[in-house]
């Protein structure tokens, strides 16, 4: 049954919870005490729910691959991250939150473009395509903010080029996106965003059913829509998803990991100075464990009563899993606020864990590669335009990152 006001004891904390001043890169100070004292415990949300929330690195890996844990956001208990994705119509859902059987089905007609072989391939274009706005920064004015000029390009570049998207419509999906990430955004922002954009896509199918392209939105609208396996609606649902998901959380990445570096000169020289493609892959995976920019923690629902960390998780209880705090767990990674960049890292949850983990984790990995490989040898006197105490981080928003980073060199 679903957690009522009742069944918690008072005084809960609240979730999310603010990070420490002056600290922008760790998780909240309250999630780390609730991983020494009580790492599976509850918290109050927005609506004034208690689901609980799992904070150990170990826990999170065990109970995110469990069968009895559910994504499906339609069910009673749910934790929603705000009250527009609460009031959202079911039928908007995308396999993010749904189970198998449907889940496996949907995601199966759009693997195929993000394994590993086929996404490594574009690597000689996703470097072009990094050379390029490099070589329009350095020609350019400075100051400049890097976040407009080349952390939010990369992503869209590629992953309009990998749909079949035009990039001239950039501006439109972007601020589209935005408006879903932010937690503060009215059911109607929302609503009215998500449409627009569904909207969009489903006209982009249509052509795409009348003249088919070599790009994911032609495969579906001709090997999925054509045979009936999907409608155009639901097509354009996915073709959204993945739009959204493919140039957002690569975009903050970029820009904050950039700033970490800046904050770390020690560990940025071992970036700059090397070029072992291994060295630079490995501190993709120390930026993605250190950073977290989902941070507001994987959402599911216990479909069973389940025993975790000495307490039970009653079935129809909500679950929260707060990777940030467990990327950030001493038992799994020695030392964890530092930033190593030669640290082993691989076993990080930034792509969640289990049969949802996330679809285009080897396209992110592959573009954070290129720039994180490029853009500070490119340009070695890179450094922040302001005072980092005047830069404006995205506390409100679902994907963590920076608003603007303003940047010389």
């Amino acid at each position: 049954m679903a957690d009522t006001a009742t069944s918690a004891p008072a005084g809960l904390p609240e979730h999310p919870s603010p990070r420490a001043a002056g600290c922008p890169f760790d998780p909240p100070p309250a999630l780390r005490s609730l991983q020494t004292d009580r790492p599976v415990s509850r918290v109050q949300i927005w609506d004034g729910s208690r689901p609980w929330l799992i904070t150990r690195h170990e826990d999170v890996r065990t109970l995110l691959n469990d069968p009895r844990v559910s994504a499906d956001a339609t069910r009673d208990g749910y934790p929603h991250r705000s009250a527009a994705m609460q009031g959202s119509d079911p039928a908007s859902q995308t396999f993010l939150t749904m189970d198998d059987p449907e889940h496996a089905r949907l995601r199966r007609m759009v693997t195929a473009p993000f394994a590993i072989k086929k996404i490594e391939a574009l690597r000689p274009s996703i470097q072009k395509i990094v050379d390029d706005l490099v070589d329009t920064l350095l020609a350019g004015p400075k100051p400049v903010d890097l976040v407009e000029a080349f952390a939010l390009p990369v992503p869209s570049l590629v992953i309009c080029e990998l749909l079949g998207v035009p990039y001239e419509k950039h501006d439109f999906f972007q601020r589209n996106t935005r408006i879903i990430v932010r937690r503060t955004s009215t059911p109607e922002e929302v609503a009215a965003a998500n449409a627009a954009l569904i909207d969009y896509m489903d006209d982009l199918l249509a052509d795409k059913l009348a003249r088919p392209a070599d790009d994911l939105l032609s495969v579906l609208a001709t090997e999925r829509v054509a045979t009936g396996e999907l409608t155009r609606r639901e097509a354009a649902r996915l073709g959204n998803l993945l739009l959204a998901a493919g140039h957002e959380t690569t975009a903050n990445m970029i820009a904050l990991g950039t700033l970490a570096l800046l904050r770390n000169p020690g560990q940025l020289a071992l970036l700059r100075e090397t070029e072992d493609p291994e060295v630079v892959a490995g501190a993709v995976e120390e930026l993605l464990r250190y950073l977290n920019i989902t941070h507001s923690g994987r959402r599911r629902v216990a479909l069973e009563d389940i025993e975790a960390g000495g307490e039970t998780i009653r079935a129809g209880e909500g679950i929260i899993f707060a990777n940030d705090v467990a990327n950030r767990d001493p038992a799994a990674f020695p030392g964890p606020d530092r930033l190593d960049l030669t640290r082993n890292a691989r076993r990080h949850v930034a792509f969640g864990y289990g049969v949802h983990q996330c679809l285009g984790q080897p396209l992110a990995r592959v573009e954070l590669q290129v720039v994180y490989g490029t853009l500070y040898r490119r340009i070695p006197t890179l450094a922040t335009a302001i005072p980092f105490d005047e830069i404006e981080f995205k506390h409100d928003g679902i994907v963590y990152g920076v608003y603007k980073l303003p940047v010389t060199w």
